[in-house]
């Protein structure tokens, strides 16, 4: 059964045993599919890459929080009452 590798580069578990910032290293940034027999096991993301992605998270969360909020009745206000 193939399995879809999400990344432009893959390392083996084997590799990343030897020297795991080298492995980093040659990702210049981007993820790095880590296989295990020919499959993914797992993603090494460097940090800046990881703290973008949470950013990007985040930002899809605040996103449906205003969306829900524009649906939303809105409440009349006078500015005297502020």
């Amino acid at each position: 059964m193939p399995y879809p590798i999400l990344t432009d580069m893959a390392a083996s578990i084997s590799e990343l045993k030897v020297n795991p910032m080298k492995v980093v290293a040659s990702g210049e940034g981007r993820a790095i599919a880590i296989l295990n027999r020919n499959e993914p096991a797992f993603y090494c993301v460097p940090a800046a890459a990881y703290e973008a992605l949470m950013e990007a998270l985040d930002d899809v969360d605040l996103v449906r929080l205003v969306q829900a909020r524009m649906q939303e009745d809105a409440v009349p206000v006078s500015l005297d009452d502020l």
